[in-house]
């Protein structure tokens, strides 16, 4: 019988995809002040940004 893992138990919703950007300083210092006065993360900020560029899009 394998052994059981320790740790937490993995979210039906887990981010396990990484993908990394470049920016430019601009766009870096816009994504933290939005980051900053949302009280949130960065990758928070560009998924939101995903899904409202994927919403407007299917408006069309």
């Amino acid at each position: 019988m394998p052994q059981k893992k320790m740790g937490r138990p993995v979210s039906p919703d887990s981010k396990h995809t990484m993908f990394r950007v470049r920016l430019d300083d601009t766009s870096l210092a816009k994504l933290e002040e939005c980051a900053k006065e949302l009280h949130t993360t960065m990758s928070d900020i560009v998924r939101k940004g995903i899904d409202r560029i994927h919403d407007d899009l299917n408006k069309k």
